[in-house]
Formats: structure tokens, sequence, C-alpha cells
């Protein structure tokens, strides 16, 4: 419901966004929180959409999630995962083009590489895999300079989700 709301707040910002003038313009979102020019509507969305950084909370809750659904064997649950892995990286991209070099690897042959190893449904060709997943992750951290962001397996389940 929150999604939708801010969707509905985004939509309601842009279409009061059709001014180019200087000139404070009508407050819009929910309870008018969003307040402020066109310009500075646009840049405050932006910020609430957030960086890259965002991004990787996201892959990595979903990345911990993939791992626990494919020891439980729930294929449809790490299918789930990986697609919205995809997802998180192809909005975080957007939103900062500049490490699009960096994830191309990762983007182009990682990924395709563990939605193939999800279609056999095979628990050890997928723990072979997750291992070469992770090391690509790794190896992104590494090409940004984030050499001190390991990854490693998941030890503990955090989701309230259970398979």
């Amino acid at each position: 419901m929150k999604k939708l709301m801010f969707t509905i707040g985004i939509a309601l910002a842009i279409g009061s966004c059709q001014s180019t003038t200087e000139e404070k313009s009508t407050a819009v979102g929910l309870d008018g929180w969003l307040e402020g020019t066109s310009e500075e509507k646009f840049e405050e969305v932006a910020h609430q959409l957030g960086g890259y950084s965002r991004t990787m909370v996201e892959v990595g809750y979903r990345y911990s999630e993939l791992y626990w659904a494919a020891m439980d064997e729930n294929w449809g649950y790490a299918d789930h995962q990986i697609e919205h892995i995809i997802e998180a990286m192809e909005d975080g991209l957007k939103r900062r083009p500049v490490r699009a070099a960096s994830a191309e690897d990762f983007m182009n042959e990682t990924l395709p590489y563990m939605e193939s190893l999800l279609e056999k449904e095979d628990k050890e060709e997928f723990l072979k895999g997750f291992q070469i997943f992770t090391s690509a992750c790794n190896a992104c951290h590494a090409k940004e300079g984030e050499s001190a962001i390991m990854i490693q397996l998941p030890l503990n389940r955090t989701s309230p989700v259970r398979f």
C-alpha cells in the first residue's frame, strides 16, 4: 500500500511539474509532502529513490533469500528472487549509470547463468553456481573500489518467509 501511495505521489508530482518557472508550485503527495519548484520536486523524488547503496541493500536481502529458497528446493521462490535481483540491478544502474561498466559481466553473464541453474532445479548444481555468483559479487565490488565489502554465504535466515 505504501508503494502504491508513493507511486501516486510521484505521478502527482510529475503531473504538476509542467511549469518550467522557478516559482513555487502547489505541494503534492500525501499530506502535501512534496513541495517546491518542478526541479526541486524532481530532485526530492530522485533523493527518495536513493543511489546504488539502496540497490545493494535490496540485492543483499534477495541474495540471502535466493540461497535459502534453493536450500529448501523452493525453486519458484528462488526464481522470484533472481528476477527481483535483476530488476533491482537494472533500476540501480539507471540511477547510477557510472556503475554500468563494473556490472556488465555480472548482468550479462552471471545473472543469466544463475537463471539457467534455477531452471535445472538441482540443489547441488545450484550450490556450485552460487559460489560463482558470490565471487562475481565480490569481483564487482572490487572493480568499484569497494573490496572491503565481501559477500559470503548466508549463515542465518533473517526473513520471516518460511518454506
